[in-house]
């Protein structure tokens, strides 16, 4: 399944954040705890983000038409790389703000065990959420390594997802010893710690997306599989004589278009040509089912070229 036929695990997370940010941001007003308001600010951007990211999955879904020919696959690419920036400004950046000012400006912690209490409950969902992304993410990536599929895949809002799901638990497990020293030690700059690291999280997992999608949205090379497949479709078929040039290009989640230059078997005429390469499209479309596009440039076969 492409992450454009599925928007359950951005649904899924948004109601968590929902619940999850509304809980932080009541703790914290009562605690005063910069680590908390510090993951409140996280949990509610987390909200907007995955919102955005179904209005992406929704534009991806468009057919397409005269002014963009080759639909709107990679208005995905472009909704999840605003995601990250969101993700590195609004979460990232003002946790670093918050830690620095409490860092200066130290104020006590008040009611700790209600503090640890609603990041303990935060942590159960997130860590829930954290693992059906990882459930879903082993699904479509098969035999490939977990860490390769999170450099290749083109599956752009549920990486994104993963992330922000990841980095959240992270901070939440941070924001829990942060508060703890705090209680322990009677030193509120610990508290301000905790929220300084977990802006350190949240940008670095920003940078990660950012670059991860960046390359989808100037244009990646479709998957490996579908070049290997390409070649293979063409060499078993009795009118190709070989492939030439091939490019291939993600168009967006399950959209590949594909371009090549093959020359024909010797002898092969105007309709020979045709028919093969209708036969070739059907059958690479039938292993391939993401192959939207496929423009075919025939080229002379190599018996004609050298003589």
């Amino acid at each position: 399944m492409s992450a454009g036929n599925s928007t359950s695990h951005i649904v899924q997370s948004l109601l968590a954040n929902v619940v999850i940010a509304v809980g932080k941001g009541v703790v914290a007003a009562i605690t005063g705890s910069g680590a908390l308001l510090a993951e409140t600010l996280h949990s509610a951007a987390d909200c907007g983000n995955q919102v955005l990211l179904l209005f992406g999955v929704k534009r991806a879904a468009k057919k397409p038409d005269p002014l963009h020919p080759f639909g709107y696959g990679r208005s995905l690419y472009f909704w999840s790389f605003l995601v990250a920036l969101l993700l590195f400004t609004g979460g990232g950046m003002f946790s670093i703000y918050e830690g620095i000012h409490k860092i200066q400006h130290p104020e006590p912690v008040e009611r700790v065990e209600l503090g640890l209490g609603i990041l303990g409950f935060s942590l159960l969902i997130e860590g829930a959420a954290t693992i059906s992304n990882i459930r879903e993410m082993n699904r479509r990536r098969g035999s490939v390594p977990f860490i390769k599929y999170l450099r290749d895949t083109k599956d752009s809002d549920l990486i994104v997802v993963f992330g922000e799901n990841a980095a959240a638990s992270l901070g939440l497990v941070l924001a829990s010893v942060a508060l703890a020293l705090a209680a322990v030690t009677g030193d509120a700059r610990w508290d301000a710690i905790g929220s300084l690291a977990i802006g350190v999280v949240l940008v670095a997992v920003a940078v990660f997306l950012a670059v991860e999608v960046q390359s989808l949205l100037i244009g990646e090379a479709a998957d490996p599989a579908i070049e290997s497949a390409v070649r293979e479709v063409a060499a078993a078929h009795p009118k190709f004589d070989r492939v030439l040039h091939l490019i291939t290009v993600q168009q967006g989640p399950g959209e590949v278009m594909v371009a090549m230059k093959a020359s024909f078997a010797a002898g092969s005429g105007f309709a020979d040509v045709s028919v093969a390469i209708n036969e070739f499209e059907a059958t690479l479309r039938a292993r391939c089912p993401e192959v939207r596009w496929c423009f075919i440039e025939p080229d002379v076969p190599r018996v004609a070229a050298s003589a």
